[in-house]
């Protein structure tokens, strides 16, 4: 008897809901329903939610919804109509392009439609087939699909080991030299899914050594690091050694869109280059009022990030004194480190949200390697002390039945597990 037929014929042992019997949209594309705050409706359950990448809570502030509302009203969702270049343009997307460029500390920004598009266009117009590109292999997976199209050599160094990138850049500087080119090294300032921060500043002082420009995608780093929210680079004191900064407006500022910033020479060339932008409607007037709106609170409420802090901090400190393994995280991003399989994530998962009311993404092979799982929390400004409390003490209930192998005795056909 193949799995499949063993899927079929076997029954939960342990209640009335199977593995099977679950859609997989149950695992794999869920549906949070209701106004977005910390406890939202999954399957007809009141859930609390740590999968929103709403860092600050500006998703459903009144304020924002206000700006949204009244753009809207006024503009429409179809306003300005054509790509940037020709029919799209507008003061207020100026005027968002230099505010976002002076608040990370460069001379000008561009705006992008989308972050994982964007980069994609950005990387692509940058580099030809005589540059050389050197790359942190954790990279988010919209770098790694740009790098796949590059025509040109690329390296890879293990994740922040900056020995073995210098490694590599040394091959690098060598191989561009000759070939005419240039060098672009690519990072992260917050690692989505470890939460570690890219070591930005040691990357920086390479530049004494060797010539080659820096992208730094600060998707979760801007809005939360740094002494006003202006990123990973301001955190490490060394945004002045990014040469072109990208975020997205998907996670602090809640909402669509992103964009580049750096020296106006390079943003002028990108300008004229980046496909996706120039063969692209323009992003919508409401989303471009709405994120003046979202960088205006980001910049003047600092209480957003101090509260986002209060509870990262409780939450990984109570982690920690718990005995979990939350990795080496330095940001917001919380990865709970466990050690199990696929069949005994999926059951973890089904106990979790259907017993105990939390929902947290699931991350297991093939994303990480066989054998371990994480579940991945993103703390946010809307959550409460009380969440924190009681999200510590599902963990450790579902973490003495995983070591004790409920969920593997479950099976495959893995049972709604009953509370104990």
């Amino acid at each position: 008897m193949d799995l499949f037929e063993k899927l079929l014929s076997d029954k939960g042992a342990l209640g009335q809901y199977s593995f099977l019997d679950q859609d997989l949209n149950y695992y794999f594309f869920p549906k949070l329903e209701g106004e977005i705050k910390p406890r939202m409706t999954f399957k007809g359950k009141e859930v609390l939610a740590w999968s929103l990448n709403n860092y600050l809570g500006l998703a459903n502030h009144p304020d924002i919804r206000k700006a949204d509302t009244e753009a809207t009203e006024k503009w429409g969702l179809g306003y300005p109509m054509g790509a940037r270049m020709m029919t799209g343009n507008s003061d207020y997307h100026d005027q968002l392009e230099q505010e976002l460029a002076d608040f990370v500390s460069k001379p000008a920004g561009m705006l992008l439609n989308y972050g994982y598009q964007g980069i994609m266009s950005v990387i692509d117009a940058l580099v030809d087939r005589k540059d050389v590109v050197v790359y942190d292999a954790e990279c988010h997976a919209c770098i790694i699909d740009a790098l796949r199209m590059h025509i040109g050599k690329r390296f890879v160094f293990p994740h922040n080991d900056i020995e073995s990138c210098e490694k590599q850049l040394k091959r690098a500087v060598k191989l561009a030299n000759e070939q005419g080119g240039g060098v672009l090294v690519i990072t992260e300032g917050v690692f989505g899914m470890s939460g570690n921060t890219g070591k930005l500043d040691k990357i920086v002082e390479l530049k004494d050594k060797y010539n080659f420009r820096l992208l730094v995608d600060d998707a979760h780093g801007f809005g939360t690091m740094g002494k006003t929210g202006a990123g990973a680079g301001e955190h490490y004191n060394c945004q002045d050694g990014i040469d072109i900064y990208f975020s997205t407006f998907a996670k602090s500022m809640a909402s669509i869109g992103a964009f580049i910033a750096g020296e106006k020479n390079i943003i002028d060339h990108l300008r004229y280059k980046v496909r996706s932008q120039i063969f692209a409607k323009s992003l919508p007037m409401p989303l471009v009022v709405g994120a003046l709106k979202r960088l205006e609170m980001l910049r003047t409420m600092p209480e957003l990030r101090e509260k986002l802090w209060t509870i990262v901090n409780a939450l990984q400190n109570g982690f920690k004194e718990r005995g979990f393994n939350i990795g080496s995280t330095n940001s917001p991003v919380t990865p709970v480190v466990m050690n199990g399989d696929v069949m005994e994530a999926c059951n973890m998962v089904v106990d979790l949200r259907e017993n105990y009311h939390i929902f947290c993404s699931l991350i297991s092979y093939p994303v990480i390697p066989k054998g371990m799982l994480i579940l991945r929390i993103i703390p946010t400004a809307m959550h409460t002390l009380e969440d924190v409390e009681e999200t510590l003490n599902a963990f450790e209930a579902i973490k003495k039945k995983l070591d004790s192998g409920v969920y593997r005795e479950a099976g495959v056909e893995g049972a709604m597990i009953a509370k104990s």
